[in-house]
């Protein structure tokens, strides 16, 4: 038996070998690092992410692998990150189709001479269709809009049919397009040997399907247009930064109020709304259906940030969102995905056990005229005997107890490998905190419903009011409470991977939520560590509101935090930019490095306290001898 077992692990490794020297020769970079882990692929910067094979290594299962290789490959080899950021759009479904698209095209153009790499692709993707279950879908609502881009884009650049799972659907989609969809596909068609010119004519496909605004210049090097990012974004950057002037009362209103005093029911404007926003008011709920078009705002766009509706919000205990067996079934799951991180993170975890029991116990005071002889300085006596003895004396250090609470992004966006590691360094961070009696909480916000729920539903029954605020109902999820211990609420933890939670992400309120959580803990010293992919984002509220609504409240809610002192607030984005929002942040790329990021920053903040208790207990000393 053990020898059956030897052989497959050979063969197994064998495979891994091979698969990553092809990869590397394919993408003409010798440089690459390649890992087999468990979990999607995927690939950033120098770094390859595969599946990791089972022993037994079924030939599906290799062509599965073979193909994701061969597709990052091609991404490494044909694809410039550079160009494909001039056109992103913001919007998150603009987004990954914007991606897909430029997915399809290094794979149809590095794959056109070399038939096993097409074959591996093919393969790959008609796997996909199938455990997708693209064939038993009888509305193209059911097949996200992404997925739907990608197969017609696929169709029309390699002149290959889709997989067969995915026509019937496929041919819903083909019958809704419009002429000025279709001719964006042609000319996507025509330009897929040059990345720039393929991006110009995906931004025209997303802005013909209402996924992303037209670009108002086609050239990326104007200085009127910075893409997406560039010109939408630093719009709503620049409105932004008018709000900079709340004043000092309206920052008290918005953190020290509680939430009743935030009510904010339907606005007193009776205005109608036009034909166009009643279809989009009325559009499908589906993630991958119709998106929403976006109004101009109306002249009191800066009003104060508020909500249509609190009737429909929940703040809920995990547990109550799942049955036992269910939240057992995922913290298995997550267990088994612990198994590969733990090495790399536990170490990470110990060290900062260990800085923080040693903080807690006790430090040293050299070079003093009394108290318990220094050995280690006995040497300078022996060399030089007219110099006095050195004493030393034990202090007990100020360790002040602290409170950390671990508010983590629900969003679509995180769907993945970065939720899976989120709930990873979550489930690690409260065990090891713990053992240092540092009380750990760990929470989560998202939405109960895509594109509004009865919020929206209230609203529309209510006339469509201009400007109504937030239009969907908030879920804010506890999963572990700052007095529950880790054992009691572990099995909480393997909800983020429950398919079907992830939803929208609406960040200023959930700031202000897990705020107030922390103000009324009787810990000295309150910590507040945000995980997030992305600004906030509520396709219902976006719709119908100023564009910059949410981020606008987002800012304002950190800036009054950071002004008051109270709690200490760290970012860490996952892909996305923090920086630019909050004034303790950091950006990583990749889900693998959260781990290390979230102990270095907290190491860091264990550090200050230090240093400051040091300080303190330093001026005390010399205020005594004076």
């Amino acid at each position: 038996m053990s020898g059956t077992a030897n052989k497959d692990n050979t063969r197994a490794e064998e495979f891994k070998r091979a698969t990553a020297g092809v990869l590397r020769a394919i993408a003409e970079q010798p440089d690459v690092q390649v890992a087999f882990q468990p979990g999607p692929s995927g690939v950033s910067g120098k770094r390859a992410r595969l599946p990791l094979p089972t022993r037994a290594l079924p030939p599906a299962e290799m062509a599965r692998l073979r193909g994701a290789s061969d597709a990052i490959a091609l991404r490494l080899r044909h694809h410039d990150d550079a160009v494909h950021a001039q056109r992103m759009p913001a919007r998150r479904e603009a987004k990954d189709a914007y991606d897909a698209l430029e997915q399809v095209r290094v794979e149809v153009i590095g794959s056109r001479f070399m038939h096993g790499v097409n074959a591996n692709l093919y393969a790959k993707l008609t796997e996909e269709c199938e455990s997708e279950g693209y064939d038993r879908m009888t509305r193209k609502e059911q097949m996200p809009i992404d997925k739907a881009l990608a197969l017609l884009a696929r169709e029309r650049l390699s002149g290959e049919p889709a997989p067969e799972p995915a026509q019937r659907v496929l041919n819903l989609w083909r019958d809704t397009l419009g002429d000025t969809a279709d001719v964006a596909l042609a000319e996507m068609t025509s330009a897929q040997e040059d990345q720039t010119a393929f991006a110009r004519a995906a931004r025209k496909l997303l802005a013909a399907l209402d996924l992303a605004e037209a670009e108002v210049d086609a050239d990326p090097d104007d200085s009127s247009e910075d893409g997406e990012d560039g010109g939408e974004q630093s719009g709503q950057q620049d409105n932004s930064d008018d709000g900079e002037g709340q004043s000092e009362s309206e920052s008290d209103s918005m953190l020290g109020a509680q939430p009743e005093e935030m009510e904010g029911e339907a606005a007193d404007d009776d205005g109608t709304d036009s034909d166009e926003e009643a279809a989009v008011a009325e559009g499908d709920d589906r993630p991958g259906g119709p998106q929403p078009r976006r109004e101009r705002p109306n002249p009191d766009s800066d009003a104060v940030y508020r909500a249509y509706t609190r009737l429909y919000d929940e703040e809920v205990d995990a547990e109550d969102l799942c049955d036992a067996d269910e939240l057992s079934r995922l913290r298995q799951q997550l267990d088994q995905q612990l198994q590969h991180l733990q090495g790399v993170i536990s170490k990470l975890a110990n060290r900062l056990q260990r800085r923080l029991l040693a903080q807690q116990t006790r430090a040293w005071e050299f070079d003093l005229d009394e108290g318990i002889l220094d050995a280690g300085r006995l040497s300078r006596v022996v060399v030089n005997p007219m110099l006095a003895l050195s004493y030393k004396r034990e202090l007990d250090m100020e360790f002040r107890d602290t409170v950390v609470t671990l508010l983590i992004d629900n969003s679509g966006s995180m769907r993945g490998r970065p939720i899976t590691v989120a709930a990873m360094c979550g489930d690690i961070l409260a065990r090891t905190l713990e053992r240092c009696a540092v009380k750990v909480e760990v929470l989560g916000f998202t939405t109960r419903a895509w594109k509004g729920g009865q919020s929206r539903e209230r609203w529309v029954q209510e006339g469509k009011p201009r400007n109504p605020g937030r239009l969907n109902d908030l879920r804010h999820i506890i999963y572990k409470a700052a007095d529950s211990p880790w054992r009691r609420a572990r099995k909480n933890l393997g909800l983020m991977l429950r398919e079907g939670l992830l939803k929208e992400n609406i960040d200023g309120e959930a700031l202000l939520w897990a705020y107030r959580r922390l103000l009324v803990r009787p810990e000295h010293r309150r910590i507040l560590m945000v995980i997030s992919d992305g600004a906030p984002v509520d396709d219902s509220t976006l719709s119908v509101n100023p564009g910059n609504y949410l981020e606008k409240h987002l800012r304002e809610v950190i800036r009054d935090i950071e002004a008051r002192d109270q709690v200490e607030l760290i970012a860490i984005g996952i892909g996305h930019d923090v920086t630019r929002y909050y004034r303790r942040a950091v950006t990583i790329v990749d889900a693998e490095e959260l781990g290390g990021t979230m102990m270095k920053k907290l190491t860091e903040l264990f550090d200050e306290d230090a240093a400051a208790a040091w300080a303190r207990s330093a001026s005390e000393r010399s205020a005594v001898v004076v």
